[in-house]
């Protein structure tokens, strides 16, 4: 103390030491009550409102990646099954175009084999109509011969 006495500080306690103490607390207290709980306040119903916030968008954002991979397994589906009936169709044609050829295959062939019987026919009908002819000009001959 001895020092502080020759730099000329007085340290005397009186009341005015106590008295800015309390000033100070109700300063503190007013303050609190008037200017940081309403901004406390107003800070605390944002960051509730961002969490909020944030959690709705987590949601929208799961719920869309969901509706999103239902639509692409639904379009990989509808692929599939584009491709089997394009395929079948194909299948069905090719079928069909089998069956037409071979129809007309069988249709060729009896035909053909219809003109053989007739070509034969005829031909059978020329010999024995040549032959006749040939016995008719064989008695004419031996007719004109003979007479």
């Amino acid at each position: 103390m001895t020092i502080l006495a020759f730099a000329g500080v007085q340290l005397v306690p009186d009341a005015s030491l106590l008295i800015h103490i309390l000033l100070i607390l109700l300063m503190i207290f007013i303050l609190n009550r008037t200017f940081f709980r309403p901004i406390n306040k107003v800070l605390e119903a944002r960051e509730n409102q961002k969490r909020t916030n944030l959690t709705e968008a987590e949601r929208i954002l799961l719920t869309a990646k969901e509706k999103r991979e239902k639509l692409e397994n639904e379009l990989l589906q509808a692929r599939s099954e584009g491709y089997k009936i394009i395929e079948n169709a194909r299948k069905q044609t090719l079928t069909e175009a089998q069956e037409k050829i071979q129809q007309t295959r069988e249709d060729v062939s009896k035909r053909l084999a219809e003109e053989k019987a007739e070509i034969n026919k005829q031909i059978e009908t020329a010999r024995k109509e040549i032959a006749n002819q040939a016995k008719e000009l064989a008695e004419k001959l031996s007719n004109a011969v003979l007479n």
